[in-house]
């Protein structure tokens, strides 16, 4: 079982930056790949990024080269850092957990969320 807890949503304007933090329960953390996602009102969750066991990385096109995702095992967190931010870039984004040693880019795949955290850019 892990419990996963995200923070560091809120309203930014075009252009600003923010950092998502996602705390996980349990021992095991090191053993998941971790993912965040998003959804946006009317719209499918969609994956933004992912980080492997390893380290290995996933972005989706439209957050390349702005979106880092990290993760620290020691703490057992996994952080999402957004800059460059654009309207579009607004949702609710979410932390999930997928126990699997490779990278999955859908919802259906990851085995424990958190509740979601609010990300508006808006001037």
């Amino acid at each position: 079982q892990v419990q996963l807890v995200e923070s560091g949503g809120g309203l930014v304007q075009p252009g600003g930056s923010l950092r998502l933090s996602c705390a996980a329960s349990g021992r095991t953390f090191s053993t998941y790949a971790m993912g965040w996602f998003r959804q946006a009102p009317g719209k499918e969750r969609e994956i933004v990024a992912a980080i492997s066991r390893s380290g290995g990385t996933y972005y989706i096109d439209s957050v390349k080269g702005r979106f880092t995702i990290s993760r620290d095992n020691a703490k057992n967190t996994v952080s999402l850092q957004m800059n460059s931010l654009k309207p579009e870039d607004t949702a609710v984004y979410f932390c999930a957990a997928d126990y699997t040693p490779v990278i999955r880019t859908t919802a259906r795949s990851y085995d424990y969320w958190g509740q979601g955290t609010q990300v508006t850019v808006s001037s």
